[in-house]
């Protein structure tokens, strides 16, 4: 193709298909996906209804920088999202833990952003192999021989989370390409797996109950859950995207105090309010006899205080096949928050995942690659509008 258009995307997924459906009439694009479909992060996620946003979305709730993330959300924020949303006849059912779903199934939004495209426009089962700048017009090299030249370069592509719907670190290699610091990348709202000495876990799978849990300085609530694996739910989902090595702490008991109870003549097991399995597995792991709760001299009762500060260190993760995210990625250091436009190369552009910034679990990880998405596409419209 020997035509310069005005923007190439790399990557049809959340970010990449709001980029496209921002952009103004008058602009000339092409949307690259290696995948045979648009959209195929969005069509798995949340269950396949797709957990939109959240009711509430802070920078606090992302590992990034804090003023990066509140630059960009301002611009895009969760009601404006819910807004176009509405506008393009999706409401989005609100669930008790303050996430937004398609009503029905992840297809919903994928035809809004089908309804918003030049369906011409994409192309798919392309495969970016290189990218490189000449003249001033990025060149960007793909499988079959195709290649394509613009005026500016949109990397949606993505982290390397859920490799079997084409995952790949093609957007990484372009950012380094060009000069730009990739901070170290790692599976993220991941379960986590166990040293030896908690293997009793595994024993547990299927079951469930609500902790919480320390890293380092955060303190994280929610379910978590047992598995033939290791741990997984919500909370340790969160866990994994602060956890490097070492501790963590669980509180067992997030709503209950033992102390109260010491002259109970009820048996230990029936006083936590825990599944029976789970209360069974950690009055074993303590070496404390399932009795009556009174009959407990004060060692053992110490003992059993520390099942609301149980304290371990994970072994992993279950790595990048089950994360629903990567964590790291092209430092925003390098990255203007008022545009999504690179401080080192002119008109390379980045939004979504592939930049290091990683949203907790309850949809904040869409709602960045949404908002990144709309800095980026008011900027490519203001760059390139004719007379």
């Amino acid at each position: 193709m020997n035509e310069i258009i005005d923007v190439v995307i790399i990557g049809a997924g959340a970010s990449g298909l709001m980029v496209v459906s921002q952009l103004e009439e008058n602009i000339t694009y092409l949307l690259l996906e290696k995948n045979p479909k648009i959209g195929a992060k969005i069509a798995i996620s949340g269950g396949g209804k797709c957990n939109i946003t959240n009711q509430s979305v802070e920078a606090e709730d992302y590992l990034a920088d804090r003023y990066f993330i509140d630059e960009v959300l301002r611009e895009f924020d969760q009601y404006t999202l819910l807004d176009w949303l509405e506008r393009n006849s999706l409401t989005p059912h609100l669930r008790d833990s303050g996430e937004y779903f398609c009503q029905n199934s992840s297809r919903e939004l994928i035809n809004i952003f089908m309804r918003n495209i030049d369906r011409e426009r994409i192309i798919l089962n392309r495969v970016v192999e290189d990218v490189y700048k000449k003249d001033d017009i990025f060149q960007i090299k793909c499988s079959n021989r195709k290649s394509y030249r613009a005026k500016s370069l949109v990397i949606a592509s993505g982290g390397l989370s859920f490799p079997s719907i084409g995952a790949t670190d093609i957007g990484f290699k372009i950012a380094s390409s060009f000069g730009h610091k990739v901070k170290e990348l790692a599976p993220a709202l991941v379960g986590l797996t166990l040293q030896r000495e908690q293997f009793f876990f595994k024993e547990l799978s299927g079951t469930s109950t609500d902790v919480i849990v320390r890293v380092g300085e955060r303190e994280l609530k929610g379910d978590i859950l047992f598995t033939h694996r290791g741990i997984s739910g919500p909370v340790i989902l969160d866990t994994s995207l602060y956890w490097r090595r070492g501790d963590i702490e669980i509180d067992f008991l997030p709503n209950f105090e033992i102390e109260p109870h010491h002259n109970s003549k009820k048996i230990i097991s029936t006083i936590l309010p825990l599944p029976k399995s789970l209360s069974k597995a950690l009055l074993k792991e303590l070496n404390i006899e399932d009795i009556q709760l009174c009959r407990l001299n004060k060692l053992e009762r110490d003992r059993l205080s520390s099942i609301k500060s149980y304290k371990f260190s994970p072994a992993g993760n279950f790595g990048y096949k089950k994360a629903e995210v990567t964590r790291g990625g092209v430092s925003t250091d390098e990255v203007n928050s008022k545009t999504m436009m690179s401080r080192v190369s002119k008109n390379l552009y980045f939004t979504g995942e592939v930049l290091d910034v990683t949203g907790r679990v309850g949809g904040y990880n869409f709602q960045w690659a949404f908002s990144s998405a709309v800095v980026c596409a008011k900027s490519l419209n203001f760059q390139n509008r004719r007379p």
